[in-house]
């Protein structure tokens, strides 16, 4: 195996390569953090590692066990402390994997048939949305991929009628006992109405981003749904879609964005 001598290290192309791996994840896991207070904790755990590699280095052994203790046990804390950026990291290699969205594997490993929502007629949920908008009235509509949304529809209401904007109008009127929570279809299907969605807690979002803004994007951190929001207060819409919220559509935008994403899921 090639390797040069630097100083007083001999360093091989593997041990350059496991350099570039290793920073490589460190600076991914910094992206996930960065912004909220587990970015200091894990700057802080980083600056506390290299110091007990320091101490190790220099034979300081009484320093060097007391570090060894704490970084042992600091592993465990660090899992509890980041459990939610781990749960992101994780969920975004599942959904950017091909291997996990082939349609056999999903069959074979999910036990779940593909459903997709590849079926349902964008037209209806595009006049729901120019109307709401209109009228400023807020609305949250989830059109199911692949993923399977059961737990989502049974937190909600059982609709299971077909697509119609106005049976969506009724739902989302301020008067509709359904108008809170979001809209789940599938396959031309309303499935169901007053589902509560996971909030994203992302601390990077603006503080004037509302709960249902955040909500959309948590369920599209959480699934390959494609969520829509209208705002109650401007009327603007937005589409979040692989854990990514585009603010401020046009229709024409929204229309085009909804139709990629979900053409993507007939290949």
């Amino acid at each position: 195996m090639l390797a040069f001598r630097l100083g007083f290290l001999d360093i091989g192309w593997l041990d350059l390569i496991d350099i570039g791996l290793v920073a490589l994840l460190i600076y991914q896991i910094y992206n996930l953090v960065r912004g909220s207070v587990a970015s200091r904790v894990f700057i802080g755990y980083l600056l506390v590692y290299f110091t007990y590699l320091l101490v190790k280095a220099l034979g300081l052994h009484l320093l060097t066990t007391i570090l060894e203790y704490f970084i042992s046990v600091g592993a465990l804390a660090l899992i509890i402390i980041f459990q939610h950026e781990i749960r992101r990291f994780l969920l975004f290699v599942g959904k950017s994997t091909n291997f996990v969205n082939n349609r056999w594997i999903r069959r074979l490993v999910l036990r779940k048939p593909h459903t997709g929502d590849s079926k349902t007629p964008l037209k209806p949920l595009l006049e729901t949305c120019k109307t709401l908008s209109a009228e400023f009235s807020g609305g949250l509509l989830v059109l199911q991929r692949n993923d399977d949304l059961e737990k989502f529809i049974q937190s909600g209401e059982v609709v299971n009628a077909n697509v119609s904007k106005l049976l969506l109008l009724a739902i989302f009127s301020q008067y509709s006992p359904l108008h809170d929570g979001a809209v789940i279809v599938s396959g031309g299907k309303i499935l169901a109405a007053r589902c509560i969605l996971p909030v994203s807690e992302d601390d990077d979002l603006p503080p004037a981003m509302g709960f249902r803004h955040r909500a959309a994007l948590g369920m599209s951190e959480a699934t390959d749904a494609a969520i829509i929001a209208i705002s109650e207060e401007s009327g603007r819409l937005s589409l979040a879609t692989n854990g990514e919220l585009h603010a401020n559509l046009s229709l024409t935008e929204l229309e085009n964005r909804l139709e990629n994403y979900l053409r993507e899921n007939r290949r």
